[in-house]
């Protein structure tokens, strides 16, 4: 009985091990089974995480091409100008010398430009006591970083620009009109950091030619040809019925490259206008001029050189001067010359209260190799340049002979005059 009982309690105890066995095997595989289960779903929730980042990214991209897109289309105005006023002590009139000279409003100008994505645009109109002028009003196109074009009233791209000079009075040249001239055309501009180029054709002046619907021809702000100075008339003078000119059809070429040398920098240059005069009796005329330049900054310094050549032939004529108009009167120039500018400057910063730089210079200009033998012109502009904030002013005190403003004509035979000028001018 004992030993049936044992065989019993031995069989039985057997099958509880199997059993055990087989229990633990199962809750091992239940737990494989719980962690691949667990493992899924933290992959199944990472997922849509990871999704939603990348969604984000993507929108945030998008977003910032609207915003930039909108930012370069969004049209963009700017207003500025200058009030200026001017003193003058002249030696060459009397009656201004005998005053102590005179203190007179000069201009006010309002400036306006801006951009709707690559289109731009800019005008200057002026107020003078005398005249109210377009300075200039032009409308362009950017075609890339280095390319542009504009069509209206531009400035002529002839010799140093923006300026052939330092001072108030500019150049000799101004008043040929090859300084800061600007007329009615289009004019296309290749720009990089060593070169431009700049192709233009001006079809008249900025009045519209000898045709132009104006009330005075000599309301302008650069020096253009008005007509043919005849033999005995006055350099004053306005043009003889029927021989009134305009500049037509002119074409302008100009290039410029930049050297760096240490600290030295050099721009190199040339420039060719060629064009047509309208002549109101129908006789055709022609001119041409041709420029060589160099600008040299090393630290402070600066100097400007140019030499200069130009010439204005008519059919039939012998012409020695040319009419040309600008500032409410009619002067006249030499039919063909030679013009020299040779310029230096040295801008000093500086902290004197509001002031922040002075400017000195001395700005020589010759014309020589007139038609007709014409006695030389020659102006030599010592000056001194002070910024402060927004007021900029000019001290210039001027030696010159037969030179326009100081006393003097292009065509003229007169004395060495003097004059001292100050243009005080706050630019907004």
């Amino acid at each position: 009985m004992t030993r049936y009982t044992l065989a019993a309690s031995c069989i039985a105890l057997a099958l509880s091990a199997s059993a055990n066995a087989n229990s633990i095997e199962e809750e091992l595989q239940a737990l494989k089974d719980r962690i691949e289960q667990l493992e899924t779903q933290q992959k199944a929730a990472q997922q849509p995480q990871v999704i939603e980042e990348i969604q984000v990214e993507v929108v945030n991209e998008v977003v910032n091409e609207e915003v930039k897109i909108v930012e370069e289309t969004k049209a963009k105005i700017n207003f500025g100008g200058a009030v200026r006023v001017n003193y003058s002590y002249e030696d060459f009139n009397d009656a201004n010398a005998d005053r102590g000279g005179d203190f007179d409003f000069d201009l006010f100008r309002l400036d306006v430009s801006g951009s709707y994505g690559d289109l731009i645009y800019s005008a200057q109109y002026r107020w003078f006591e005398y005249m109210n002028v377009v300075q200039h009003a032009w409308i362009g196109y950017n075609f890339d970083e280095n390319q542009q074009g504009k069509i209206g009233v531009t400035q002529v791209p002839f010799g140093m620009l923006t300026y052939a000079s330092n001072n108030y009075f500019f150049s000799s040249n101004f008043y040929l009109g090859l300084e800061d001239d600007h007329d009615m055309g289009l004019n296309y501009t290749y720009k990089s950091d060593v070169n431009q180029f700049d192709l233009a054709f001006y079809k008249n002046d900025e009045q519209g030619g000898i045709d132009g619907f104006v009330s005075d021809r000599t309301d302008r702000y650069a020096y253009d040809v008005v007509g043919i100075r005849l033999d005995g008339e006055d350099a004053y003078d306005a043009p003889t019925a029927g021989y009134e000119a305009g500049e037509v059809n002119t074409f302008n070429l100009r290039y410029a490259h930049n050297f760096t040398f240490d600290k030295l920098g050099l721009e190199l240059g040339g420039s060719v206008q060629a064009g047509q005069l309208e002549i109101a009796n129908g006789t055709d005329g022609d001119n041409f001029a041709a420029a060589v330049h160099g600008i040299i900054d090393y630290d402070r310094w600066n100097v400007k050189l140019q030499v200069t050549d130009y010439a204005y032939d008519v059919d039939g004529m012998d012409v020695d001067r040319i009419v040309v108009a600008a500032y409410h009167f009619y002067d006249s120039i030499p039919a063909e010359a030679t013009t020299y500018i040779a310029n230096v400057a040295y801008s000093l910063p500086v902290d004197f209260g509001p002031v922040s730089n002075l400017t000195f210079y001395n700005d020589y200009s010759l014309v020589t190799g007139k038609s007709a033998s014409l006695e030389d012109t020659f102006m030599n502009v010592t000056g001194m340049a002070v910024s402060a904030g927004g007021l900029y002013t000019y001290f210039d005190f001027v030696v010159a002979e037969n030179q326009p403003f100081i006393g003097g004509t292009m065509v003229g035979d007169g004395d060495t005059n003097k004059r001292f000028n100050i243009n005080f001018g706050y630019y907004f």
